[in-house]
């Protein structure tokens, strides 16, 4: 299994939507088995595909269960709300308090292509989330408030320009 290369924030292929899957077969769970691997070495917990450069509508995830992937995913319903400290692998090193819905009901494809319905709450939740965000093109700065974003972006742009990172505001 091989490992690809994570998209940092600037990346373009980071904020353009991804397209559906239409063919399920022995390439797709070959790129699914090559970005669980890629998951576990950066380590994280969930990796679109658009992350490692691929513009599939698909997404891997593992909470402590075993990997798994869902393809062609689609958000129908969510409740409540929870504040909780997210991070991202293609803004690596940052985290911010992230308020999103509380549970949420996927919708999406299993690798041969069954429909499937998924519910989550708290942390997987949050992970369904965050990544159809990104398939969505959709980054986690755009989820911060004006102080965060702006605060982010400095460091970001510090980290850029190879310069020590300097103060960024107590959100971080």
């Amino acid at each position: 299994m091989a490992s690809y290369e994570i998209r940092i924030f600037g990346d373009p292929g980071l904020r353009q939507r991804t397209a559906d899957v239409t063919t399920f077969d022995g390439s797709l769970a070959r790129l699914a088995e090559d970005m669980i691997t890629t998951m576990y070495d950066a380590p994280g917990t969930g990796l679109a595909a658009n992350q490692v450069g691929v513009r599939k509508r698909v997404f891997v995830y593992d909470v402590g269960e075993g990997p798994r992937t869902i393809v062609n995913p689609e958000i129908v319903e969510s409740r409540g709300e929870w504040t909780f400290e997210e991070g991202c692998l293609s803004v690596p090193g940052l985290y911010w308090p992230i308020v999103r819905p509380k549970e949420v009901h996927l919708r999406g494809q299993d690798l041969d292509g069954e429909e499937i319905f998924i519910e989550g709450d708290e942390l997987l939740g949050r992970v369904f989330q965050h990544e159809v965000d990104h398939l969505d093109g959709v980054l986690l700065l755009e989820r911060l408030d004006e102080d965060q974003r702006k605060g982010a972006l400095r460091t970001l742009r510090t980290r850029t320009l190879g310069l020590p990172d300097g103060p960024t505001g107590p959100e971080l």
